[in-house]
């Protein structure tokens, strides 16, 4: 059994919107942060669907149902890595942007 992960292993994922529709996949290199994988999905939203993200605070992934923290590696975020040999892990979007001060008078 392997623990470690060589450098040149890509870890493939794809990102599965409310809708059900995904981004993806791609691969990504292990220390990749979960920011960066962030910025990839707001920068390809979907223009047809409604309430895109505007920035990458507006994004949660989830994973094995976990929220993942911006600052941390995919490695660091202990992603699973599907046991099969090119196994695709899909990662859930959750998009919530903030409350505008608006909304904070009441």
């Amino acid at each position: 059994m392997r623990f470690t992960m060589a450098k040149e292993d890509l870890i493939e994922v794809k990102f599965r919107l409310f809708d059900g529709t995904d981004i993806g996949p791609n691969k990504y290199n292990p220390s990749t942060t979960i920011g960066s994988l962030k910025e990839f999905i707001v920068n390809q939203w979907p223009q047809d669907r409604e309430n895109p993200p505007k920035t990458i605070h507006d994004v949660k992934l989830i994973n094995a149902g976990k929220i993942l923290e911006n600052i941390r590696t995919l490695v660091e975020s202990r992603v699973l890595v599907a046991e099969l040999p090119g196994g695709i892990i899909t990662m859930h979007v959750v998009v919530q942007p903030p409350l505008s001060d608006k909304n904070n008078g009441i």
